[in-house]
């Protein structure tokens, strides 16, 4: 028998096979579980949103904000949540990812839809310092969807494949950042106003940039995935530059005299100048 199930197991075609937990590897999708939770008249709101989104009516990245607004989660919704993706696997997803496995294929499973639902109660926080809108709170989805993939970056470039248990440890440490309070720079308020006589280098640089992508992708993002992980000190380090700033602010005394007064009886009119303009022109 042990025979005949190794010689089952062909060459896989794939080296990664990367699966999306809500929907697909467990029948719970997500955001509309906990939107049941809170009651039909969330849930009906928040499914009007999905189909506007779905349909192109309303921003993706609005649907994403306003759902959560609603729904509020709390970290007790979201451990039941995690019970509940375990409880709805779907039928056959153990023996698929155990025959991938025998078979030589990375096995990644991701779900980073709800990574702001732990920090949903502080969205709103009053005593939130004015700079910390420059700043995501732990990285972005995104981000966080394209880095994870890094090690698939590398396998397409040729590169040795690494052993499973540091790619597991790598995508946990994605994972930890995505939920982290790790503060990261996201440059909402900063104003790119591009000089008139900068239009067209401008323009050629986002075209040449646009054609690597598309002439050497794995490098690309490769090489992106490890500078932005490698800037994500800068960020901590400029927040905290922040805070201290922010800090000192406020330990100065808002009626502390200045070091150099101004004498008490200045005179307000100040005396003529000597004018050595000639007094006619020739």
């Amino acid at each position: 028998m042990t025979g005949q199930a190794d010689q089952s197991v062909s060459t896989p075609r794939f080296l990664t096979v990367v699966l999306d937990v809500d929907s697909t590897l467990s029948a719970v999708e997500g955001i509309d579980w906990l939107a049941e939770r809170r009651g039909g008249e969330t849930a009906s709101f928040v499914r009007r949103l999905t189909a506007d989104a779905m349909s192109g009516r309303v921003a993706l990245q609005d649907v994403y904000e306003r759902r959560l607004e609603r729904i509020a989660p709390a970290l007790e919704d979201v451990r039941a949540l995690s019970d509940a993706y375990r409880a709805n696997v779907a039928s056959g997803a153990d023996r698929t990812i155990a025959r991938l496995r025998r078979s030589g294929v990375r096995v990644i499973a991701i779900s980073g839809g709800l990574r702001l639902a732990r920090f949903n109660a502080t969205m709103d926080d009053p005593n939130k310092p004015a700079f910390a809108v420059n700043f995501f709170t732990g990285v972005p989805a995104p981000a966080g969807a394209i880095t994870v993939l890094l090690p698939i970056y590398l396998a397409f470039l040729g590169m040795p494949n690494p052993p499973a248990v540091l790619t597991a440890l790598y995508t946990l440490l994605i994972a930890f950042l995505m939920v982290s309070r790790l503060p990261v720079f996201s440059g909402k308020t900063v104003r790119m106003r591009v000089p008139p006589e900068m239009v067209l280098p401008v323009f050629v640089s986002v075209v040449f940039f646009i054609a690597l992508l598309i002439g050497y992708p794995w490098h690309i993002l490769s090489a992106g995935s490890v500078l932005y992980l490698l800037s994500l000190p800068a960020g901590w380090k400029s927040y905290r530059d922040h805070e201290r700033k922010l800090a000192t602010a406020a330990a100065t005394p808002a009626d502390a005299a200045p070091s150099n007064p101004a004498p008490p009886f200045a005179s307000a009119v100040s005396e003529p100048q000597p004018d050595d303009r000639p007094a006619r022109l020739n």
